[in-house]
C-alpha cells in the first residue's frame, strides 16, 4: 500500500514541529515510525520532502539525520558562511 503524499508530509510536520523544543534532528527510522511505514515506502516519502525542502538532511559523514529546515542549531551555523 503506497502512503499518500499530503498525509505523510502533514503527519511528519506537526510531529516535528512539537518536538522541535527539545530535538531538531532524527533519524530515518523515527520518521519510518511516524509514517507507520516500512523503510522504502517512508523513503520514498521522506526524499520528496528534502527535494521539496520541507526537510533537510544533515550528515556527519556516518550518520545522517533529518529536521524541519531551518529550524535548530545547525540552521544557525550554516547562515554564517
Amino acid at each position: 500500500m503506497a502512503l499518500d503524499y499530503e498525509e505523510s508530509k502533514t503527519k511528519i510536520v506537526e510531529k516535528l514541529t512539537k518536538k522541535a523544543k527539545t530535538k531538531s534532528k532524527f533519524y530515518f527510522s523515527d520518521l519510518a515510525k511516524i509514517l507507520e511505514a516500512k523503510p522504502r515506502e517512508a523513503k520514498k516519502v521522506v526524499n520528496k520532502l528534502v527535494e521539496e525542502q520541507v526537510l533537510e538532511l544533515w550528515s556527519s559523514g556516518s550518520t545522517s539525520m533529518y529536521g524541519l529546515k531551518g529550524i535548530g542549531k545547525q540552521a544557525s551555523a550554516e547562515q554564517e558562511d
